[in-house]
């Protein structure tokens, strides 16, 4: 599956970022009786968090491209945390959660930015379900974070 994704990833024009380190007392990944579980993902370009609240400083072209971002970052943590992609069998569940305004609603369509390049990525075992969620701040005024669960083969 690792290669078929690089293949899929450069055909897209993407690439996987480095898994990035946690930033406080927690650990990137979980793994439990089959689940892989992910913590929370912020959306990197070119080295620089995407910064901004949508509604106001971030419209929604900009919402679905940090949240792709940060799917990008996700899968960089299930290549780090299992040492490729091999193992990966479904995408469960993806909780995305936008800094938005009290007056913005589509925080759905933020978060097809991650789920629709699951899709692209894991084919069928990329479809999961989903939450998206606006918030009212996030960490260092990220404008998407995203969190998830992926079933994994045992090795």
């Amino acid at each position: 599956m690792t290669d078929r994704i690089d293949h899929k990833l450069a055909e897209l024009g993407l690439t996987l970022p480095a898994a990035a380190a946690p930033v406080a007392s927690y650990v990137p990944t979980v793994e439990v009786n089959g689940l892989l579980h992910i913590s929370g993902q912020l959306p990197f370009k070119d080295g620089a968090l995407i910064t901004g609240r949508l509604g106001d400083s971030v419209d929604i072209d900009g919402g679905m491209e940090a949240a792709q971002a940060c799917a990008l970052m996700l899968v960089a943590q299930i290549k780090a945390a299992l040492g490729g992609l091999h193992r990966v069998e479904r995408i469960v569940k993806l909780g995305v959660f936008v800094n938005s305004t009290a007056e913005f609603t589509d925080q759905p369509k933020v978060a097809n930015g991650a789920s629709n390049l699951m899709v692209e990525l894991f084919g069928e075992a990329g479809k999961h379900a989903r939450s998206a969620v606006g918030v009212s701040a996030l960490p260092l005024g990220a404008a998407v974070e995203i969190d998830a669960i992926v079933q994994i083969s045992m090795p």
